[in-house]
């Protein structure tokens, strides 16, 4: 599971990088010059395709998740037993998932880049730095851009916007709050302080750059939080899916079957899910239980209308076991 956690995040980052790559600055630069909306967004080449190796990769942790629930099957039920993503119900699952978050990503993506551009040219901001801000800058080190507000989710944009607002200020308070920004690079805190006991802003320059910073490992986060609520859900609904076979095939009933819900103990548990750690129910049709109503066939699944609040990040895990097996 870590290692398909880890393949997602770094395709989401390929793919963002490969969106900031595509993007024509100069016209974007221009279209805005000139009050153009419509120019700047079509110069951003904000396209479902960026995603693709996403996509492949939720497929990959789809049927890894079915053939590692078959090879850890009992011996007596899985003899001879294989999974078959192209099962009408597998293929029909992952296509309508990864679409849903892939349709969700770009649409998003869209959105905020407009409302961005839009506010930009609103405030008559200079266009050179509206387009920066959104995109991001050439990093000497990489060649790549890097920073800027595309990858981000709209919680995290607004917290590069504070961060912005602070770093620009001379405001004591403003600049120790920057100082709580747990993804904030540093190496850079020595600059803050000596900002803090001077009363001064820090120049342009070194502010973009902590700014960038900031950016770039926000965008990471979200890396792995897709990986986490995205990917691990795929590998249990692949598990899920396998047993499901497995009982279609004959070779044992679903009263047979039983599930565990395992809640990861790391002190970053949720509370609901800490009391939920132990539960078990029969076969597989029948939900896990959350203390606030929500109900989860597995962990990180929405298919039963579980919020946010229930999935994002979840690191829990479930068994399934044949318990008489035939």
């Amino acid at each position: 599971m870590a290692k398909y956690g880890l393949e997602v995040a770094q395709a989401f980052m390929a793919a963002i990088n490969d969106l900031r790559s595509n993007v024509e600055l100069q016209k974007v630069i221009a279209a805005l010059e000139r009050g153009d909306l419509q120019g700047a967004m079509d110069a951003l080449h904000l396209s479902r395709a960026a995603f693709a190796g996403l996509e492949a990769k939720i497929t990959e942790a789809f049927i890894a998740g079915g053939q590692g629930a078959v090879a850890s099957m009992p011996a007596a039920v899985s003899i001879g037993f294989r999974f078959d993503p192209g099962n009408q119900r597998a293929a029909s699952w992952i296509r309508q998932f990864s679409g849903n978050l892939i349709t969700g990503l770009v649409d998003g993506e869209r959105q905020q880049a407009r409302d961005f551009i839009a506010d930009g040219m609103a405030r008559g901001a200079h266009p050179r730095s509206v387009a920066l801000e959104l995109v991001g800058r050439i990093s000497r080190a990489t060649g790549q851009r890097t920073g800027g507000l595309i990858g981000l989710s709209a919680p995290q944009r607004a917290y590069v916007q504070a961060a912005r607002i602070e770093l620009a200020s001379a405001d004591r308070k403003l600049l120790k709050h920057y100082l709580t920004r747990t993804r904030r690079d540093r190496r850079y805190d020595r600059t803050v302080l000596k900002a803090i006991r001077e009363g001064k802003a820090i120049d342009r320059d070194t502010a973009s750059l902590m700014v960038t910073r900031y950016s770039a490992r926000l965008v990471q986060l979200r890396g792995e939080v897709i990986a986490r609520t995205e990917g691990l859900p795929a590998i249990r609904a692949a598990k899920h899916e396998a047993y499901q076979q497995l009982v279609d095939d004959g070779r044992v009933a679903e009263t047979d079957i039983e599930r565990g819900w395992h809640t990861t103990q790391d002190g970053r548990q949720r509370d609901t899910h800490d009391a939920m750690g132990g539960q078990t129910v029969r076969g597989l049709s029948q939900p896990f239980q959350s203390p606030s109503g929500a109900l989860l066939m597995f962990p990180g699944d929405t298919s039963l209308g579980a919020v946010a609040e229930e999935i994002v990040a979840c690191r829990c895990d479930e068994s399934i076991s044949v318990r008489r097996a035939a």
